[in-house]
């Protein structure tokens, strides 16, 4: 199954590491989910951990992020013909859809209106996992 993981679900993931976007990141790093993302998704991962507030240790998120490179898929993106209501998230579903993702995995759901997805499927850290339950 390939993903993209929107930045809030990331970081979420490290500030409660028993929380649902936790258990996804869980299932990237264990190679049951493979990681879709682009340049622009990677230099955002890097600006938003790295932030003072998170005060995530350094060495963590550069290892974190280092994995998620080497073992993730890099993708050549396109443009969505739609805009969305934040358009920092189109990068989102632009992987999504050129990487052949069935899911973007984000805390703002509301981001990302039904006629803007482009067949994806945009759904919660919680929902996420519930599919992955369901599949097993």
């Amino acid at each position: 199954m390939r993903i993209v993981l929107d930045t809030n679900v990331l970081a979420s993931a490290l500030l409660s590491p028993g929380g649902a976007p936790a258990a996804v990141l869980q299932l990237v790093l264990a190679g049951r989910i493979l990681l879709c993302f682009d340049a622009r998704i990677m230099t955002e991962y890097r600006e938003v951990l790295r932030r003072p507030k998170f005060d995530f240790d350094a060495r963590l998120v550069d290892d974190l992020l280092e994995f998620l490179e080497s073992e993730g898929e890099l993708v050549a993106a396109v443009p969505l013909p739609r805009s969305l209501p934040d358009p920092d998230d189109a990068m989102f579903l632009e992987v999504a859809s050129a990487g052949g993702a069935e899911y973007v995995v984000t805390g703002n759901i509301r981001h990302f209106p039904n006629d803007a997805r482009q067949g994806i499927t945009v759904v919660s850290p919680r929902d996420f996992i519930e599919i992955v339950i369901g599949e097993q």
